[in-house]
């Protein structure tokens, strides 16, 4: 007997090859073909189209399947044992990779033959599929987990996104504002002594307080802005300020205009000091640090939003069910992909407004969202309109995702929810996410959904009982 031969000891020990008559442990023995694996070497990669069963008389294989770029480790074959009937039984491509982590003897079968004993021998057929069945459940388990994973990245790198913006100008502002306020105290302190009266004192006073107002209001629109600090910037370089170019800006936020400048520097125009514009700087300077903490207080409140948004989107806090508003929910998952949506996505609402609260697992509702709209960005590209519609529909709560992307292709529309089903690349999707949509659409809330679909409008409707 040659190590690299099958043969029927090694047959022998591996079910369901162990349910085979003695004449048919032979006819295999001498239909297959040997090969030997060094450490590293792929027998087979996700993918592939592939028609042969493996038979592992020795060694040790790694199982991987990629996941966003990565090959993630799912599991071991080690021999004696079998592999590869999946694919030959569904006709699919490989789901997974199979590389050797040590020296391996392997003998192939071809996929017609290993057909042929299954249609021949019922003992046979009956173990082979029941260990498909649990291979499939233990890559079904690991591809959830990699879904749901998957998903929590998403969210989280888009709110990560979301959140670095108003912190950094949260940041930017305070840190900004400790050199500001020391350069006020510094001039309230020379202004001090120059012995100014109350009354000159208060018109001071009067001026800023009313250029805060006008910034906390927002002021005039930009062109406004822009066309007045060309004017103050002229009246600044002739009146001699330093850096008049820092000034005119904050000055024209705050809406003062020439004339104002005119009455309040009039005493100090001839004065050769730096008195003659630490007016004007107290002014700007003032004006600068209330758009400090406008600034500051919009990051801060977008943060607080973003925050309420994620503890909403997850029920945080609440039972398992709840009553849930639709429209919440939806607007809770935008406000996730809002990194993703700014990238040319025009979204568009029609919400209707009487639909009542329905009870539901919150939570999970949000993940038909969230990969409703995941789907409709992702087949968009970076350009289309996404149209969120709630409406009554017979009773139910009718929940609409429309896009603009090219529509599913007629072949492949009845095979949408199958689990691992899916038209992107390898690694990029593990085919779980629409089966995990209609799962817990119709088991867990009792519901339908339904798609429509056409080049340039695609519609999926999720319809949820009300009562």
């Amino acid at each position: 007997m040659s190590a690299s031969t099958l043969c029927l000891e090694h047959l022998k020990a591996i079910e369901p090859f162990n349910h085979l008559p003695q004449e048919r442990l032979e006819w295999v023995c001498d239909r297959a073909t040997s090969l030997q694996l060094s450490k590293g070497d792929y027998l087979v990669k996700e993918g592939d189209l592939t028609t042969t069963i493996y038979v592992i008389a020795s060694g040790r294989l790694g199982i991987t399947r990629q996941s966003e770029g990565i090959a993630m480790p799912i599991g071991q074959h080690e021999g004696p044992g079998y592999i590869g009937e999946i694919p030959v039984l569904t006709d699919e491509p490989a789901p997974v990779t199979l590389q050797a982590m040590s020296a391996c003897q392997v003998h192939s079968i071809a996929g017609a033959d290993f057909l042929t004993l299954l249609h021949e021998c019922r003992d046979f057929e009956r173990v082979v599929f029941r260990l498909m069945q649990q291979r499939v459940r233990g890559l079904e388990s690991f591809l959830r987990g990699r879904e749901k994973m998957a998903a929590l990245g998403t969210l989280s790198a888009g709110l990560a996104h979301e959140l670095n913006n108003p912190a950094a100008a949260l940041v930017r502002s305070l840190s900004e504002m400790v050199p500001a306020i020391r350069e006020l105290e510094k001039m309230n302190m020379l202004y001090g002594q120059t012995n100014a009266t109350e009354a000159e004192s208060a018109e001071w006073q009067r001026v800023r307080d009313a250029g805060y107002e006008t910034i906390l209001k927002c002021g005039a629109n930009a062109v406004t802005v822009s066309d007045r600090e060309e004017e103050l910037l002229d009246w600044l370089e002739d009146y001699g300020a330093t850096e008049a170019w820092k000034l005119a800006e904050p000055l024209a936020q705050a809406g003062i205009d020439i004339p104002t400048l005119e009455r309040l520097m009039a005493p100090w125009r001839d004065n050769p000091t730096q008195l003659h514009d630490m007016g004007i700087r107290w002014l700007a300077l003032s004006f600068e640090m209330m758009s400090m903490i406008q600034s500051g207080q919009h990051g801060a409140e977008r943060i607080a939003t973003l925050v309420k948004s994620m503890k909403s989107y997850s029920y945080m806090d609440q039972g398992a069910q709840q009553m849930v508003d639709l429209h919440q929910g939806l607007e809770d998952t935008l406000r996730l992909f809002a990194f993703k949506l700014k990238q040319g996505i025009k979204v568009e609402r029609d919400y209707d407004a009487t639909l009542p609260k329905l009870m539901a697992h919150g939570s999970e509702l949000n993940q038909v969202w969230t990969n409703l709209i995941d789907n409709a960005i992702d087949a968009m590209g970076e350009k289309g309109t996404l149209t969120l519609r709630t409406c009554h529909f017979q009773g139910d709560a009718r929940v609409e995702i429309i896009d603009t992307g090219p529509g599913i292709p007629p072949e492949i529309k009845s095979r949408i929810y199958e689990p691992f089903f899916t038209t992107k690349g390898v690694g990029k999707g593990s085919g779980l996410g629409l089966e995990t949509v209609l799962r817990i659409v119709e088991n867990r809330h009792h519901g339908t959904i339904s798609v429509e679909t056409a080049p340039g409008h695609t519609c999926f409707a999720v319809c949820l009982p009300l009562e």
